[in-house]
């Protein structure tokens, strides 16, 4: 791990210091982390940075919503291969399993295992980044972390799953905000 990087996205939230346990830089735009959660031991917290207007912001915390409306942009643009997307985010979220160990999170925090492992999804759906907010990459890198924090700290939950079927089958704007805003940080 980039040490320059790490210290980039170390933190501080009353009075308690994280560092974080991954970071990756995404294609120069973004800064994505991973850090101890609080929900449970192998818990992860997801942090990232955006580069706006040639700045980076201050460190954000991904919100489901801020991720859907982007994918609602993607499909109003090109509905098939967003719907395609979205059944490939599917089928991770059917092979992710919870952390359940030091080892594991070691393994599911590899930048190898996170990233590495898509160039031919990230290639295959390089245009639809072009359009809304997020890049491929990045989308892909986010959907990853958070469905191995919703499964780590319970392994039955569904939210990040009913919210990509919601997606999917172009369910009306109402649910698809419901499901997207349910708070859970």
């Amino acid at each position: 791990m980039d040490k320059k990087l790490k210290n980039y996205m170390v933190f501080t939230k009353e009075g308690k210091r994280f560092i974080p346990l991954f970071v990756s830089e995404i294609n120069g735009r973004f800064i994505v982390a991973a850090y101890q959660g609080s929900f449970s031991k192998y818990d992860i917290l997801i942090k990232y940075r955006q580069k706006v207007k040639g700045k980076w912001s201050h460190i954000r915390t991904p919100k489901h919503i801020h991720w859907a409306v982007d994918i609602l942009i993607k499909m109003y643009e090109d509905p098939k291969k967003t719907k395609e997307f979205l059944n490939f985010l599917l089928s991770i979220w059917d092979s992710t399993k919870p952390i359940k160990s030091e080892k594991q999170r070691k393994t599911a925090l590899n930048p190898k295992n996170l990233l590495e492992m898509n160039h031919a999804q990230i290639e295959k759906y390089k245009k639809l980044g072009e359009k809304g907010e997020y890049s491929i990459k990045f989308l892909i890198l986010l959907a990853k972390l958070l469905m191995l924090q919703e499964k780590t700290n319970l392994e039955t939950a569904y939210m990040f799953k009913s919210l990509l079927k919601t997606l999917q089958i172009g369910e009306d704007i109402f649910k698809i905000v419901s499901i997207a805003t349910h708070n859970r940080r």
